[in-house]
């Protein structure tokens, strides 16, 4: 993708994106946040991120209503909330030991071990007081939490990172890589539109497309993470490049190749486009991001 749609989704993410850090910076001034573990979250959650699950969040709901509701808002508050987690967790010499992201330290580098992990906890335990406490309407707060939760926990994101941890260990194959891929990172970019569907009133019809659309994204997005490990470098990454091959991850390149993984990230996107059939030229924006992932440099 070249030209003025590429610059326009770029700038639409940048502008987005400081959308949803002035709304995390409002929630960490307003949450009760002793001062023992304030900095450690604050470092955490403050590091110069894409947002992209959260801008899916924003931009779902304004496609579905035409508008970003405020429990749009904190429900991309939340997602972020527990991406970031994940990401501090991930980073700990006993997953993935990595010394970078984001283009700084890990956050057990800038601190320590002990008080990256209780940051860690303490992102994923607000995340849920922040859709129980600042959305409005008990409804949609539990649906909201649901899922969330579902694609968070043990059947989701955790189980992702269990299973990747094992497969580094004894190795695995192509079925155990599209579970890791789904349960990791789809999982969540899922949930981030079906929240976003929720916050605007979707349907079902609609909240099952936009589900679609974002696990197909994210398959989109693992897949292109993996193709950069072994070709970007750590100032395009913002983390350090290399890694997975090195710790004998089990990654789409490693079982596929470069090109055979290129073209499945090709069909997947084809297959998210293909989701947002029913919202017309409403769902552009849309289009075009996923386009962008699948050409990403960072």
């Amino acid at each position: 993708m070249q030209g003025p749609a590429k610059y326009q989704i770029q700038q639409d993410l940048q502008q987005a994106a400081r959308q949803v850090d002035s709304i995390i910076d409002g929630l960490l001034k307003e949450l009760p946040i002793a001062d023992c573990i304030r900095p450690v979250v604050t470092y955490a959650m403050q590091g110069p991120g894409k947002r992209i699950r959260a801008i899916l969040v924003l931009w779902s709901c304004e496609l579905v209503s035409g508008q970003t509701h405020k429990a749009a808002e904190m429900a991309a508050a939340a997602i972020e909330m527990v991406h970031t987690y994940s990401l501090v967790h991930d980073d700990l010499p006993a997953m993935d030991n990595d010394d970078m992201r984001r283009g700084r330290p890990t956050c057990h580098k800038a601190f320590d071990e002990a008080s990256a992990i209780l940051a860690g906890d303490a992102l994923l335990t607000m995340a849920f007081e922040v859709l129980a406490t600042k959305v409005e309407g008990p409804g949609l707060a539990v649906q909201l939490i649901g899922l969330l939760a579902n694609a968070a926990g043990p059947d989701g994101m955790v189980a992702g990172q269990m299973a990747d941890l094992l497969a580094e260990r004894s190795g695995g194959d192509l079925t155990d890589l599209q579970f890791i891929h789904l349960h990791k990172t789809a999982k969540l970019f899922g949930c981030a539109t079906m929240m976003g569907g929720l916050c605007g009133g979707a349907d079902q019809r609609q909240l099952q497309a936009l589900g679609d659309y974002g696990r197909n994204l994210g398959l989109v997005f693992q897949i292109t993470d993996d193709l950069l490990d072994i070709s970007g470098s750590a100032e395009q990454l913002g983390k350090t490049p290399g890694k997975d091959q090195k710790a004998g991850k089990l990654t789409y390149p490693a079982v596929m190749g470069r090109e055979r993984s290129l073209s499945v990230a090709r069909q997947l996107t084809d297959q998210a486009l293909g989701c947002l059939g029913q919202f017309g030229e409403g769902a552009d924006r849309l289009r075009t991001l996923a386009r962008l992932l699948l050409q990403r440099s960072c």
